[in-house]
C-alpha cells in the first residue's frame, strides 16, 4: 500500500489526521502503514522523525519493499485499530537534523569548491555529525578555511531550493554526487552559489537558519579523511559545555580561562615528573624489602652491594636453591616490584605467591637457566594456569588451598635448569 509523504510539507506542532490501514508484526514489533504521513522515513543519511501516533510512541520509521512502515511496540498494537488517527510530530528532532542535514551539504559542497575533493559519504548522530572526505588528508588551515566559509554563507542567509526532476530536467545541474537511479523523481537540493545535490532529506528554507557550524576534528579513516562537525543549537550546547569545563579548570587552577591549556600542560609535566620520582622511590624501596627478606631467609648476607653483584652474575651451580616467600600482596604489581629486585640480589629460584591474590610469580638470575620444567607441570597438575619466559614465571590459581599445596610440591633444590 503507498503511504503518501507530507513531511515536506509538514513540520508544525499541530497534530496531523490520517487513516491507519493495516497493523501488521514486524519481527518483534508491530507496523503501522497510513494513508499519509508526516514523519520522515529516514534516508541520505538523515535518521528518522520520531513523534505519536494517537499518543503511541513510534520506534522508527523506515522505507521497506516501497512502504512506509511506523513501528511500535507489540504490546502497544493494541491501543491502536484501523480507522482515523492523529499524528503529532516530535518538532524539536526534525528541526535539530534538518539543520544538521542542510550543514553537512554547505560544508560538502564549500569543501569541494575549495579543495576540489569529495565528500564520498556522511552520517548525522544524535550528537556529532561526519562526512568522509577523499583525501588521505586536509591540513588544519584548510578545514578553518571552510569553516570560515560555510560561515559567511550562513550570514549571507542564500535561499535554499529544492528541484524537482521531473519537471525540472536534471542534467541542467552540476550535481555534486552521481543522483539515484531507477526513482521516478529525483529531488535536488540547490544552495545557491554553493552547492547542487540529489538528495531525499529534510532541508531548511534558508543557510541563515543554521545558525552557525562548528568543525570539531578530522582524522584519517581508511584512506580518506573523517571530518566531524555539529551545527545549530548543538554548537551553543557544545560552548556551554566547553565554557564550563573551562571555568572548572580555571578555577582549580587559579589561572584565566584564556590560560588553561597552557596550565593543564604545566600541570601534567610537574606530574610526571613526581611519577618519576615515585617510580624511583618504589624501586629504591623494593630493593631495600628484597634485601631485608633474602637476608632473614638467609639467601643473603650482609656483604655489600659489590659482593651482591658478584652473587647474582655467577654461572648457575649443578643445582639451583629454591625458595618460596610468603608475601600477602594486595596487588600483582606489588609482588612483582619486589621479586624483580629480589633478582638482581640472588641466582636462587624464588617463588612469591600471595594466597590472597591466589598467584605465584617464579624469578631467577642464574646463567642459562630455565625455570619453566620446574614449574609449569606443578602449576598444571594442580588447576592453575599461567606461563613464562626461562628467568621469568607466573600462575593463578582458583583458591588460597591450591597455590598453597603448589608451593608445597616445590623441592628445596633443583638439578641444574
Amino acid at each position: 500500500m503507498k503511504t503518501v509523504p507530507a513531511y515536506y510539507e509538514f513540520a508544525g506542532t499541530d497534530s496531523f489526521p490520517v487513516n491507519i490501514l493495516e497493523l501488521r508484526s514486524e519481527g518483534d514489533k508491530t507496523a503501522l502503514i497510513l494513508d499519509k504521513t508526516i514523519f520522515y522515513p529516514g534516508g541520505g543519511g538523515q535518521p528518522a522523525d520520531r513523534g505519536s501516533v494517537n499518543g503511541v510512541p513510534l520506534l522508527d520509521v523506515l522505507e521497506k519493499d516501497g512502504e512506509i512502515l511506523h513501528i511500535i511496540e507489540s504490546g502497544d498494537g493494541g491501543r491502536l485499530a484501523p480507522g482515523p488517527a492523529e499524528l503529532v510530530l516530535d518538532l524539536k528532532r526534525r528541526r535539530d537534523f534538518t539543520v544538521q542535514h542542510t550543514a553537512q551539504h554547505l560544508l560538502s559542497g564549500t569543501i569541494l569548491r575549495l579543495t576540489g575533493k569529495h565528500t564520498v559519504s556522511m552520517h548525522l548522530g544524535e550528537e556529532t555529525n561526519t562526512i568522509d572526505v577523499d583525501a588521505p588528508q586536509i591540513d588544519p588551515e584548510s578545514l578553518a578555511r571552510a569553516e570560515d566559509t560555510v560561515m559567511d554563507i550562513i550570514e549571507t542567509d542564500v535561499p535554499v531550493i529544492i528541484h524537482l526532476c521531473p519537471p525540472e530536467n536534471i542534467a541542467d545541474f552540476p550535481l555534486r554526487k552521481t543522483p539515484p537511479q531507477g526513482e521516478e523523481v529525483v529531488r535536488v537540493v540547490e544552495i545557491q552559489g554553493s552547492d547542487f545535490s540529489p538528495c531525499c532529506g529534510t532541508h531548511l528554507e534558508t543557510t541563515g537558519r543554521i545558525g552557525m557550524l562548528r568543525i570539531l576534528g578530522a582524522e584519517k579513516y581508511k584512506g580518506m579523511t573523517r571530518v566531524s562537525f555539529i551545527a545549530g543549537r548543538r554548537v551553543l550546547q557544545d560552548s556551554r559545555v566547553t565554557r564550563q569545563n573551562g571555568e572548572t579548570v580555571s578555577r582549580a587552577l587559579k589561572v584565566p580561562v584564556a590560560e588553561t591549556g597552557k596550565a593543564v600542560l604545566a600541570l601534567i609535566e610537574k606530574a610526571n615528573q613526581f611519577e618519576k620520582q615515585v617510580k624511583e622511590l618504589e624501586e629504591t624501596a623494593a630493593h631495600g624489602k628484597a634485601k631485608n627478606l633474602l637476608h632473614k631467609a638467609k639467601i643473603l648476607k650482609s656483604r655489600g652491594r659489590d659482593a651482591e653483584n658478584k652473587e647474582q652474575n655467577s654461572a648457575a651451580p649443578e643445582k639451583l636453591r629454591v625458595f618460596s616467600i610468603n608475601y600477602p600482596a594486595s596487588e600483582m604489581e606489588d609482588l612483582l616490584r619486589i621479586g624483580r629486585a629480589a633478582q638482581k640480589l640472588t641466582p636462587t629460584v624464588l617463588v612469591f605467591f600471595s594466597p590472597f591474590l591466589f598467584k605465584f610469580a617464579a624469578f631467577c638470575s642464574a646463567e642459562n637457566a630455565d625455570i619453566r620444567p620446574l614449574l609449569k607441570d606443578r602449576m598444571e597438575a594442580r588447576g592453575g594456569r599461567g606461563g613464562g619466559s626461562a628467568s621469568f614465571f607466573q600462575g593463578l590459581f582458583d583458591s588460597a588451598e591450591d597455590i598453597e599445596t603448589f608451593v608445597a610440591s616445590l623441592p628445596e633444590e633443583a638439578d641444574s635448569l
